[in-house]
């Protein structure tokens, strides 16, 4: 299944706050749908698909790639859980989001993939790029590429940097210094449920 393309509020109505996916807030407080108002007790097994789909969609994955992570998560030593969002939260277009040079993670995407990005002074254009502890994230030595980036920093999508992030506004250089800790992930799930969802299939 391809990347998600559809209306980004419909997503939010039915899965809450992605604050990643949309910096909008619905006008609705039910999901959408026809008998979004008279929803029936959810199964186990809905609730660990509805934050699994939470994951998804707020870091704009496909399932295959989220598949992909959580079999890398385990190979690591320590919770899984954790060890997934901080994989997907080092992900170099989350990094540029967090830092502010855009106002969502999908614009971050595309300032990635349209070469506006630098990592240690190399153009790096795949979103998906593992940022590690040291490593330099600046915005590309370009006019328009500087001009984007300065009209984003005046709306940025989420207030806080994170403590593992340094961002310098004016020379709109940034900096990695380690990895993000679990009570600096913005997004409001529970991890173990989506571990739990994937130790069935994967």
């Amino acid at each position: 299944m391809s990347r998600y393309r559809g209306p980004r509020l419909r997503v939010v109505r039915r899965l809450g706050d992605l604050p990643g996916l949309t910096r909008k807030s619905p006008r609705r407080s039910y999901p959408p749908g026809q008998h979004g108002q008279n929803r029936k007790k959810r199964s186990e097994y809905a609730i660990r698909l509805e934050e699994k789909q939470k994951l998804r969609f707020n870091y704009g994955l496909t399932e295959k790639q989220l598949l992909r992570y959580v079999r890398k998560a385990r190979r690591v030593t320590g919770s899984t859980g954790q060890v997934l969002l901080q994989l997907l939260e080092m992900r170099l277009d989350n990094t540029v989001f967090r830092m502010g040079m855009a106002p969502t993670i999908p614009a971050a995407r595309q300032l990635v993939n349209h070469g506006h990005v630098t990592v240690n002074g190399r153009m790096v254009n795949i979103p998906s790029y593992q940022c590690r502890a040291g490593e330099v994230i600046a915005v590309r030595n370009r006019e328009n590429s500087r001009k984007l980036v300065e009209q984003n920093l005046q709306y940025p999508g989420l207030a806080n940097l994170p403590s593992h992030l340094e961002f310098d506004k004016n020379k709109l250089v940034g900096k990695v210094n380690g990895i993000i800790e679990r009570e600096w992930v913005a997004l409001q799930i529970n991890e173990l449920l989506v571990v739990e969802y994937y130790s069935r299939q994967a």
